[in-house]
């Protein structure tokens, strides 16, 4: 375990050096905020039954891109594969930690010290802004508490799928196509591109099948209480649920592939 946390302090300690591109991601993250928002704020003056209540999609907005660092569903890890395609995976192979929570550890700390430099100025703006363009506080104590861990939830489940789609690169030997497929994938799926209410009710049942939606939807939701906390109490076991899955997944697929690594070096 101490090996693991190395990793993780080391990991995050060399990431914060990167304060130039937190700065520019919070400025991108600003400007696409404010572009949603003006964009449904004309579609909400037209007219027309809404799917959620103008405050509630404000929050949802400045939230979503206030954590986008960390919920951005593809991270690409160069040195993962760097090693993957040049056969240096053999040297993971005599290292003394597991090679799959080791790279979990590493990627978790990444996205983590990405988005601890960049949400605190998001957050301050937003609340400081006028009407109509300014984030609320949370629903109520309890919506903050249930938003805290679906968020810390988030980051796990969307940890162990990135390092999922960099583990499958172990047979496909060229991320490109699978990675860009995923990514789309995901950020549909997860509200990225519009809320999960405003999709057709067709889509809605599909998002709610998948993975995705525990990343974004529900945590930038419960906040404003857009799901009501008796579902988010369901929907934090469904997010358990999926990280487990998710991790038990990547990790013997790990294995599987190593061992292959190493039938063909013999």
């Amino acid at each position: 375990m101490k090996s693991y946390l190395s990793y993780f302090r080391l990991r995050f300690i060399t990431n914060l050096q990167y304060r130039m591109e937190a700065i520019a991601g919070i400025c991108t993250q600003i400007f696409f905020a404010l572009i949603f928002i003006m964009v449904y704020l004309a579609f909400y003056e037209s007219g027309g039954n809404v799917p959620m209540n103008w405050q509630e999609l404000v929050n949802y907005l400045w939230l979503q891109q206030s954590f986008f660092a960390l919920i951005y569903p593809f991270d690409r890890e160069n040195e993962l594969l760097d090693m993957i395609k040049n056969g240096n995976l053999a040297y993971e192979l005599v290292r003394p930690q597991d090679f799959y929570f080791k790279w979990y550890v590493k990627m978790l700390a990444k996205r983590l010290v990405a988005v601890l430099l960049r949400f605190i100025p998001l957050i301050i703006l937003a609340i400081s802004l006028p009407e109509p363009f300014h984030l609320s506080g949370p629903y109520s104590i309890n919506n903050f508490i249930i938003f805290i861990v679906a968020l810390v939830l988030g980051l796990f489940l969307v940890t162990a799928l990135n390092l999922f789609m960099h583990i499958l690169t172990m047979f496909t030997l060229d991320e490109k196509g699978s990675m860009t497929t995923y990514s789309v994938i995901a950020d549909i799926f997860m509200g990225g591109t519009v809320p999960i209410p405003f999709f057709p009710t067709w889509l809605k049942h599909i998002a709610e099948f998948l993975p995705f939606r525990f990343i974004g939807d529900f945590p930038f939701r419960i906040y404003s209480n857009s799901i009501p906390l008796e579902e988010g109490y369901i929907l934090i076991i469904g997010s358990i649920i999926w990280i487990i899955i998710t991790i038990s997944l990547g990790y013997l697929i790990s294995r599987v592939s190593l061992r292959k690594a190493v039938i063909q070096g013999g």
